[in-house]
């Protein structure tokens, strides 16, 4: 073999093992992607960098876009710019934004009273009428008693209406009762005898009329005719008087038929 074509395969195998020694043996480990989210500003508007370990002004200078020399200048830090991890840094302050309102400020609305609670009121009327019949139904002709006591109460003593029968046709009328729960009730005369029940129970509403019909009769110590002084009737009296006139006739008609010859 020639020198030249010794020199010429020594060249090539030393080109092989450059190119060995330069190709990877394995994969290599590619690294991450550093990611850095700015910090967001605290209350004062102040921006802080907390040191991560291993962390260098240089690499933190890359990631938040300061230089040096201004993360020296507001950290007070030395000449060599040393950062120890788990400190904060600032970073810069920015203004406060200032909320501005939508509006004009709420007008406060004042309390209002409480209106007082108001109840309506009805109308309730009263007939007391002469139970001829004693059916309990009034009749077109059976007439009003006079002189009958009315009364109209409620359960808690607040209402307390009183009123007297009338001989009218017409019944006796309250204009304002109460809107609730009440009990009519009505006395009759002395000489009357109740044909209905002269206690009812009764709820109004505000706005209702109520007409209420109450029956009575004469009892019979009413319509025993009343005897005359000494205990004797005045038709037992007339009856002896005519008794007396036919005697008195009869015996003078007797006389004159005896002294006919």
């Amino acid at each position: 073999m020639t020198k030249k074509a010794i020199l010429c395969l020594g060249t090539f195998l030393c080109a092989l093992l450059w190119l060995a020694w330069m190709l990877p043996t394995g994969p290599h480990p590619v690294s991450a992607q550093v990611i850095y989210q700015t910090p967001t500003p605290d209350a004062n508007g102040r921006i802080y960098y907390e040191v991560q370990p291993n962390d260098t002004c240089i690499r933190i200078a890359l990631l938040t876009g300061l230089s040096q020399e201004e993360i020296k200048r507001l950290n007070n830090l030395d000449a060599s710019c040393t950062v120890i991890a788990g400190t904060k840094l600032l970073l810069g302050v920015v203004e406060p934004v200032s909320q501005t309102p939508a509006g004009p400020a709420p007008t406060t609305t004042p309390l209002l009273i409480t209106p007082t609670p108001f109840n309506g009121t009805a109308e309730v009327c009263i007939f007391l009428y002469d139970d001829l019949n004693g059916d309990g139904k009034r009749q077109e002709l059976e007439a009003a008693i006079p002189e009958g006591q009315i009364s109209i109460t409620d359960r808690s003593g607040k209402v307390s209406l009183t009123g007297t029968t009338a001989s009218s046709e017409d019944p006796v009328c309250f204009q304002e009762v109460p809107e609730g729960d009440l009990n009519v009730s009505v006395g009759v005369p002395d000489g009357y005898n109740p044909t209905t029940l002269l206690n009812m129970s009764l709820k109004v509403l505000a706005g209702d009329t109520h007409r209420l019909n109450f029956g009575a009769q004469l009892n019979s110590v009413a319509v025993t005719p009343t005897p005359t002084e000494g205990g004797r009737s005045p038709a037992l009296g007339l009856l002896g008087g005519l008794l007396l006139v036919a005697g008195a006739g009869l015996g003078f008609y007797v006389r004159r038929l005896g002294k006919q010859p």
